[in-house]
């Protein structure tokens, strides 16, 4: 089970305002960097100022409205015909660059270590990977959590909110990152093996 489950209904949400982008000329690739770049902005900010804490907070609230924009990206692509090859691996890249770029300020903070947040951002680079490999067997491009980008945009959302909020944070926070670390691992697993099964039944 995983967040993503829920995808459909916040699409259903901001389909009239795709709709609008769409009408206003805005490309499904324009969002996707825009969403990336923002990103950028985002982590480098909270990594400049992380000894004031209080810019943590934005991460949960860019964690949502990053989502906003993944789906509305993925909905102008499908839904108003602006699939495109480039868009594909701008999708897969970007999304890949800016997770990693949110996730690192987190190894400034104790008492997460740079060793498990590290690990983490590898982790969670390789599942994204295993999931498009998917599409090189005959499958779909896998989703399958328990830790998958959703489910970690929660994750690190609420840790920034927690940090904002109530930091210091107490010493047993440290096992968050190997909780997570393995939970991708079993993300990875779970997507490769659900990929053979549907690329053989294929």
């Amino acid at each position: 089970m995983s967040i993503y489950a829920l995808k459909p209904r916040f699409q259903s949400l901001l389909r009239p305002m795709t709709a609008a982008l769409a009408r206003a000329g805005v490309t499904a690739n324009q969002v996707t960097l825009a969403a990336c770049v923002v990103s950028l902005a985002v982590a480098i900010f909270v990594a400049w100022r992380s000894d004031e804490r209080w810019p943590f907070l934005l991460v949960p609230l860019w964690m949502f409205l990053r989502m906003a924009f993944n789906a509305i990206d993925g909905m102008l692509a499908r839904e108003f015909g602006q699939k495109t090859r480039l868009g594909a691996y701008l999708n897969e890249l970007t999304d890949v660059v800016s997770d990693s770029a949110l996730y690192l300020p987190f190894a400034l903070i104790a008492p997460f270590s740079v060793w498990t947040v590290g690990a983490v951002v590898l982790l969670a680079a390789i599942s994204e990977y295993a999931g498009v490999l998917g599409l090189m067997v005959g499958a779909s491009r896998r989703y399958d959590g328990p830790m998958g980008k959703s489910d970690r945009a929660f994750v690190f959302g609420a840790l920034g909110l927690w940090i904002g909020v109530a930091s210091p944070l107490p010493a047993w926070a440290a096992y968050v990152m190997p909780v997570v670390a393995v939970a991708l691992v079993v993300t990875i697993v779970n997507r490769v093996r659900r990929g053979l099964a549907e690329g053989t039944l294929a």
